[in-house]
């Protein structure tokens, strides 16, 4: 109720553009953060070092948050792993940003970011993270900026003196394209129980072993998996060869995983394409916009896009639910699993459906 009068005491402008001129951290709406530090890993990636607001609540290691930045006059929200502690002591938290060829927020952050830099700051989510009681033995497998989350695992353990085995196997291109190389590096000396290797998939890197994520390399360097819990964030492709290994070896109900990129499920529905994408020809009215297009068998957000509308959205992959709305009526498909939802009222999101047949969404 305050907070309601004092926006109508504000109008036109609202509570929040009041107190950015007071400290702009400070907001009613949402939580903001101050970029204390930014750092750069290699040319293409920079760990932001945030000082959070008041009201926002520390997650756990290898969840996420939604990080608003205002780009030309707009606010553009994306999705990043936690990449710090989540025993640190010092109430700031850290996010590692790879630039992203056709990311607007990636690549404004890698080129601009700067300490005094203000973001809006969402609530941790997801549950790629540890279970309350610490497993024996611990496999983690990161690609590229997957390293991210799996990081946060790591230091959270290193930070509680975590003294059984971990083996951690990771993926970059290049020597060069390897971020945390030197923390990775020190803790690999400096902890017995910590096994670390660096692959390079393009050329020869540091270690005995080289190319892309396969059965040979994990044998090799954890010959067996016996009561191991594992964590593996990455591409698509590390991912899924991931899934395919514990599978055969009995263990897929131990392996955690993560994807920072969107794979489409088979079709197994009649008529529909095996692609995984929606029906072309399928008609989906956008009734907020009073728009309607013909499917070509995208998601609904790839369609309202393309349609000139603006939706809001985060990961694009399912996991932050920015692009939730509502469908109204007709049958969509997760393009993750396959599933064909009802026909009726109910939430979706927009990134990860396509319409099966004609459609009505609330946007």
């Amino acid at each position: 109720m305050f907070t309601q009068l004092l926006e109508l005491a504000t109008a036109p402008h609202g509570v929040d553009r009041f107190l950015e001129l007071v400290r702009p951290t400070w907001a009613a709406d949402d939580t903001r953060a101050r970029v204390v530090a930014a750092t750069r890993e290699t040319p293409d990636v920079v760990t932001l070092t945030l000082r959070p607001g008041r009201g926002w609540a520390r997650g756990r290691a290898g969840q996420h948050v939604r990080l608003g930045v205002e780009i030309d006059g707009r606010r553009h929200t994306r999705c990043f792993s936690l990449a710090s502690s989540e025993h640190r002591t010092d109430g700031l938290v850290e996010v590692t940003v790879k630039a992203n060829p056709d990311g607007i927020v990636s690549r404004h952050l890698v080129a601009t970011a700067a300490p005094g830099l203000v973001v809006a700051l969402g609530a941790p989510e997801g549950d790629f993270t540890l279970p309350a009681t610490r497993p024996d033995r611990l496999v983690l497998v990161s690609g590229g900026s997957g390293i991210t989350p799996v990081m946060a695992l790591l230091r959270t353990l290193v930070d509680e003196g975590h003294d059984r085995p971990i083996t951690f196997l990771h993926y970059a291109r290049t020597p060069a394209d390897v971020i945390y190389a030197d923390e990775l590096a020190a803790l690999g000396r400096t902890h017995p129980q910590l096994d670390v290797h660096v692959v390079t998939t393009r050329g020869a890197g540091t270690g005995a072993l080289t190319g892309r994520f396969c059965a040979a390399h994990l044998e090799a360097v954890v010959p067996d998996l016996g009561g191991a819990e594992a964590y593996a964030c990455g591409p698509v492709g590390l991912v899924d060869a991931a899934l395919a290994h514990w599978e055969q070896a009995g263990a897929i109900d131990r392996l955690h995983v993560e994807r920072y990129s969107l794979v489409a499920a088979p079709s197994d529905g009649a008529g529909e394409r095996a692609s995984g994408e929606g029906s072309t020809g399928a008609r989906t009215h956008f009734a907020g916009s009073d728009v309607t297009v013909t499917s070509v068998g995208t998601t609904l957000l790839e369609q309202a896009e393309a349609a000139g509308l603006t939706p809001a959205f985060g990961c694009r992959v399912g996991i932050c639910r920015t692009c939730t709305r509502t469908k109204v009526s007709g049958r969509v498909r997760d393009v993750r699993s396959g599933t064909v939802s009802g026909s009726g009222e109910e939430p979706i999101q927009l990134c990860v459906s396509a319409p099966c047949h004609d459609v009505v969404v609330d946007l």
